[in-house]
């Protein structure tokens, strides 16, 4: 009882304890589970304008698409592709939401009529798109929910494109062109000027006479900041370490396959030897070859060598080889023939006929009674009878071929025979008749059986690769990377600016696990790693870090520069400037008045100096007989004189012209309303950290 009155006089300060408990308890379970924020931060892959992508989902929708592609493409491609569609779904939602755009039940199933009216699914006995048809197919799909989610991902899909076609349309009505603006369309395209000029060229000044300053790049920089945006940024130095066969592996291969010269010699059935006995990799060949046709390396010796005999063991790319000729023959390398291909039902070549094969038998043989007739008539039945679209119209005219590239019977009818026999064959793919028209080039032509085996590492080498890349990783830890590489003889590579999303490294293909690394919070300037990549392995090494902003002088130097010394070119030129006519302007500088002629708005190309719309300009702005000061241009400096202007005449309308020019304009809406909703949107992209 005593016990009783204590707990209760000690009530509170009990539930306090038990609170504090309980609190410890789901503290521990958020700190070991990361948190419920985390967790949930996790799961989002990105965040556009306060809408968060579910990582799931994502992952759902590239899967899918990556089905569609048929495999075609990297991972990260299809990555790519689905976040630009989740981006215009969602910009787009946005504007859609906030001016109140719907897209209506009927609408919708409008558009699936249209959409699935060639769909043979969605068909009648009629050809024609039957509702209830539809309605039986999403029926049956129900029970199946990745195809049902497919179904509903398109009606979706359609709802969703019927929105952004009214809003784009609702944009390209009030981009219209007026009648003035055809009316200035038609000016820039039909006033003409001619005109004389003086040119000063920025190349008369060689770059290396002009200096620019790193502070001056970097004002430059700063005044066109937005021009010069520059997305975070790794660079990374390698050394690949390629698994390949050494030397030894090499040398024993070649002991292995020297044991089945003997073999090879003696065998009777050399196909099953080569394929079966001994596995080549490289399967049994039943043709004569020409010399040209040989490994380049050996194909004098291995002409050469008597029937019956085996040359080799020899190095043929990646493979040892050993080969026995087993026959030659003269043959010619050059064969031309014509055919008509007679085909039956139920062969690839059939098309609708109905022909069996005893008539199609028939007819080629009368067909070849025919043609040995009169060979004249040969052009018209090819026209007229031939299965063989592909020459048909050309009178059956095959055009020269190598032996051994038809089929055999085919092939052999023609090598056996000579020029102008005509003949039935029977192949695979109908009766064809033939006519032989030409064979050339006769020379020995040789039949060989060949066992293949490829050079591979042994387990030995690919051990002893390990070991050494191992052990350059490790001396890398406490010494210098490149010093280290110096040491061993080891190629150093480097890689800079490689972006976050990037797949592709230089030198080692497809390797985004090296970029993750490369981008991971915790990876610091100067850490190095072992990637297992293709064909071995490449120790990598972090070498910098540049965080999203503005690009640094030594960044921007490629393309300021250029800039900024045409600029102090320009400013150059025009200090030699000196004459009051064109004439001493030109003999003043050693230069000499061009002329130009019929120069309009529209194309401003001048003859001699190429692409200047700022000097074409200037040259508008002049009245006949006037010169105009120094005028930069993309090419140099220039002096300009008026000699002639001449004015359209004029049109009574200009409907035409505001017509195209509202077209242009509607055209461009499609990608640059996309492209400026995706400019102003808010983005918070976390691909990187799952792909």
């Amino acid at each position: 009882m005593a016990v009783l009155n204590k707990i209760r006089q000690r009530s509170v300060f009990l539930i306090v304890i038990i609170a504090l408990a309980l609190f410890s308890f789901v503290l521990a379970d958020l700190i070991r589970n990361g948190g419920a924020i985390s967790q949930k931060a996790a799961n989002i892959i990105a965040t556009v304008n306060g809408k968060e992508i579910d990582r799931t989902d994502f992952a759902r929708k590239v899967e899918a698409a990556s089905r569609n592609f048929g495999g075609g493409g990297s991972n990260l491609q299809t990555v790519n592709y689905v976040w630009n569609q989740e981006l215009r779904q969602i910009v787009f939602d946005g504007q859609f939401e906030e001016l109140g755009i719907r897209a209506g039940a009927d609408e919708v199933n409008q558009l699936l009529e249209e959409g699935l009216a060639n769909n043979p699914t969605f068909q009648n006995e009629a050809g024609v798109f039957d509702k209830a048809k539809m309605q039986e197919y999403v029926a049956s799909i129900k029970s199946n929910p990745a195809a049902y989610q497919q179904w509903i991902d398109y009606k979706r899909s359609l709802g969703k494109g019927a929105l952004e076609q009214t809003y784009l349309n609702m944009i390209k009505a009030g981009v219209g062109a007026t009648l003035k603006e055809g009316e200035l369309a038609y000016k820039m395209e039909n006033d003409v000027v001619d005109i004389k000029y003086v040119q000063l060229p920025f190349s008369s000044i060689p770059d290396t006479d002009v200096t620019v300053s790193d502070a001056e790049i970097q004002s430059y920089i700063d005044k066109h900041a937005d021009l010069y945006k520059a997305d975070a940024s790794r660079n990374m130095r390698y050394v690949f370490f390629k698994e390949e066969p050494s030397q030894e592996d090499e040398n024993q291969l070649i002991a292995e396959v020297t044991k089945d010269v003997a073999p090879l010699k003696s065998a009777e059935n050399i196909e099953e030897f080569i394929n079966v006995d001994r596995g080549s990799a490289l399967k049994y060949d039943d043709r004569f070859l020409f010399k040209k046709d040989l490994p380049a390396t050996v194909a004098d010796t291995l002409y050469n060598v008597p029937v019956g005999e085996v040359y080799g063991p020899y190095k043929d790319g990646k493979f040892i080889k050993i080969s026995k000729v087993i026959a030659n023959k003269q043959l010619h390398d050059s064969l031309k023939a014509s055919h008509i291909l007679v085909s039956w039902k139920g062969l690839g070549t059939a098309g609708d006929t109905e022909r069996t094969k005893e008539e199609a038998k028939t007819l080629a043989d009368s067909l070849l009674a025919v043609v040995k007739t009169d060979k004249a008539k040969f052009l018209t039945l090819a026209k007229d009878f031939s299965a063989d679209n592909s020459n048909k119209d050309k009178g059956g005219d095959l055009g020269y071929f190598p032996p051994g590239r038809m089929v055999p019977a085919f092939n052999d009818y023609i090598v056996d025979n000579n020029i102008g026999d005509m003949g039935v064959v029977e192949t695979q793919f109908g009766y064809h008749i033939i006519t032989i028209e030409d064979k050339k080039n006769e020379q020995k032509a040789v039949k060989i059986g060949t066992i293949a085996k490829e050079i591979e590492a042994s387990e030995k080498t690919i051990n002893d690769i390990f070991t050494e890349t191992t052990k350059f990783q490790i001396a890398t830890k406490d010494g210098d990377f490149a010093e280290k590489a110096k040491e061993s003889e080891f190629d150093v590579r480097p890689v800079n600016k490689i972006s976050e999303l990037a797949e592709n490294i230089a030198g080692l293909g497809a390797q985004r696990a090296i970029v993750q690394w490369a981008f991971n919070e915790e990876t610091n300037v100067g850490d190095v790693k072992r990637f297992e990549v293709t064909d071995g392995y490449a120790v990598v090494q972090l070498t910098g870090k540049a965080s999203k902003g503005v690009q640094k002088v030594e960044d921007a130097s490629l393309t300021v520069k250029p800039i900024l010394i045409k600029e102090k070119k320009a400013e150059m030129l025009k200090k030699k400037i000196s004459g009051s006519t064109l004439d001493d302007i030109a003999k003043n500088q050693s230069q000499t008045v061009k002329t130009a002629s019929a120069l309009n708005m529209k194309t401003p190309t001048i003859s001699g100096a190429g692409t200047e719309p700022k000097v074409v300009g200037a040259a508008f702005a002049l009245e006949s007989g006037q010169i105009s000061g120094p005028v930069v241009g993309n090419n140099g400096v220039y002096v300009v004189e008026v000699t002639k202007k001449t004015p359209a005449s004029g049109l009574d309308t200009y409907m035409s012209y505001s017509v195209q020019e509202s077209k242009t304009q509607a055209n461009a809406v499609n990608s640059r309303v996309f492209n400026a909703l995706k400019e102003a949107a808010e983005i918070e992209d976390k691909r990187a950290n799952f792909y």
